[in-house]
C-alpha cells in the first residue's frame, strides 16, 4: 500500500499499475476500462496520461497515470467493502500528497538527461539566490538585539530590498507602525506596534548642566526584525514608496 499516489509534471497521481495491484485486478483489463471510457468521452482524456513500465521479463509495456478525477470515476465501478476501504485511502493519498504542493510547491520530473540537467542547474541558481535571505532570516529569528531602524534597512537592502532609512522610516509610519503626527511622539511605536513586542524605546538622560532632557530612541527588537523581514522578503512584498 506504499506509495499508492506519487508527484508526477507537478500534480498528485496514481497509476493504473498500482490501482490494479492494490485492488486485485488484472492489468490488462485496468488499461481496458481506461481505454474504454476515454473512448466513449474524449473529454476524459486529461485525466490520464499514457506511460510505460519495465515488466519483470524487462519488457517495455504501457501504463496509464491518472489524476484524482480520473482514479475517481475509473473506482466507481469496484464494489465491496474491501473496495470501499481501498478508495477511501486512495482519496487521503491525494489529499496529502495535493496538500504537500500546496505547501512546498510542485516539482517537474525530467525526461530525459538534458532536462535533468537543467533542473538541476536551475534548482542550484534558486538556491543560491535564497540562501543570503535564508541564512538572514535564520539569524534574525535568534537574535536577541534590538537595532536602530536605519541599521535595519542597511540590511534590508544588502538582502535585496531597495530600502534606506529615510523610506523605511515613511513607509512605518504610512503603515501605522510608527506615530505619524508631529511632534514630541514623531517616530516613536504606535501601541499596535508595541502590543506585537516589534520595538522598544530606548530612553537616555542627557545632563546639559543647569537642566536635563530624555532622549528617547526607536529600536527594532528581535522580533520586531523577524517580523519585518519576513514581510518584506517572504510574505507581502510590500510596495515601497
Amino acid at each position: 500500500m506504499n506509495k499508492l499516489v506519487v508527484m508526477k509534471d507537478q500534480q498528485a497521481v496514481t497509476s493504473s499499475l498500482k490501482v490494479a495491484e492494490t485492488f486485485g485486478k488484472r492489468h490488462k483489463n485496468v488499461i481496458q476500462s481506461i481505454e474504454n471510457m476515454t473512448a466513449e468521452n474524449s473529454a476524459l482524456q486529461n485525466m490520464f496520461k499514457l506511460g510505460t513500465y519495465l515488466s519483470k521479463q524487462n519488457k517495455t509495456l504501457p501504463m496509464y497515470y491518472m489524476n484524482r478525477d480520473g482514479f475517481t470515476l475509473l473506482a466507481m465501478g469496484f464494489n465491496g467493502k474491501k473496495a470501499m476501504e481501498f478508495k477511501v485511502k486512495y482519496i487521503e493519498a491525494f489529499n496529502s500528497m495535493e496538500n504537500q504542493i500546496r505547501k512546498y510547491g510542485g516539482f517537474q520530473i525530467p525526461n530525459n538527461m538534458s532536462e535533468a540537467l537543467q533542473l538541476a542547474a536551475n534548482q542550484a541558481k534558486q538556491m543560491e539566490i535564497m540562501k543570503p535571505k535564508a541564512v538572514f532570516a535564520d539569524a534574525v529569528a535568534a537574535s536577541n538585539t534590538s537595532i536602530l531602524v536605519s541599521e535595519l534597512a542597511k540590511i534590508l537592502k544588502q538582502n535585496g530590498i531597495d530600502m534606506g532609512g529615510t523610506r523605511l522610516f515613511k513607509w512605518l509610519r504610512t503603515n501605522g507602525y510608527l506615530i505619524s503626527r508631529k511632534g514630541t511622539d514623531w517616530n516613536m511605536p504606535t501601541q499596535k506596534s508595541m502590543n506585537l513586542g516589534l520595538f522598544e524605546v530606548k530612553e537616555r538622560t542627557i545632563d546639559h548642566g543647569d537642566h536635563t532632557t530624555i532622549s528617547k530612541t526607536t529600536k527594532v527588537t528581535g522580533k520586531g526584525q523577524q517580523y519585518f523581514v519576513n514581510k518584506f522578503l517572504k510574505d507581502d512584498k510590500p510596495v515601497l514608496v
